[in-house]
């Protein structure tokens, strides 16, 4: 089952077009060094301890989600024309969406919690250095994942060229947005 961030990066593609898509992966896996550190590092233990940071996490993700949503809500169709002629937002204003995206979502760092310490061996390097590596490693494999989304769906805006076809993905996208921010918001630790 798709998560939310692959959810996101196919929406934004199919309607925008894969460049899109692959600044927002891009910051999507970046975020994943901030979770790895917090995880290597010790603070995250702090999201158990104390349920109050996990709510401001979740409480600033869904936000967020909204404040996409609105944005999605305002945004004019495009055409193709202006895909193929590479006419959207800059590399790095997708990669600080998809980043601030990801680091805002507590439940990617529970999932570090999680996983990440069951790999990790006494023997050999140190366990913050072994930690990092995984890190680096689940960056190095999702990102194929997450581009090939971006890629195959972005060709799907080539074959669409009607306004209604624009309009219903405004809406998927606005509906996923608010339907992520809903999630987040009824999760618990």
């Amino acid at each position: 089952m798709p998560g939310p961030d692959n959810i996101y990066v196919l929406t934004e593609s199919v309607s925008r077009g894969w460049r899109q898509g692959i600044g927002i992966t891009c910051g999507l896996i970046s975020g994943v060094l901030i979770h790895t550190t917090l995880v290597a590092t010790g603070l995250s233990i702090l999201v158990f301890d104390y349920p109050i940071i996990y709510n401001i996490l979740k409480y600033a993700g869904a936000a967020y989600l909204l404040y996409m949503a609105y944005g999605a809500i305002r945004e004019s169709p495009i055409t193709i024309s202006e895909v193929e002629k590479g006419l959207h937002a800059s590399f790095w204003k997708l990669f600080r969406k998809g980043f601030v995206m990801n680091v805002l979502n507590p439940k990617v760092t529970l999932f570090f919690i999680v996983l990440l310490p069951q790999f990790v061996t006494k023997n050999g390097w140190s366990p913050w250095m072994q930690m990092m590596i995984l890190g680096l490693i689940f960056m190095i494999v999702s990102f194929p994942v997450f581009a090939g989304i971006a890629i195959l769906a972005g060709k799907m805006t080539l074959l669409v060229k009607s306004d209604r076809f624009w309009k219903i993905t405004k809406w998927i996208k606005v509906i996923v947005l608010i339907a992520l921010a809903g999630l987040m918001v009824m999760s618990d630790v």
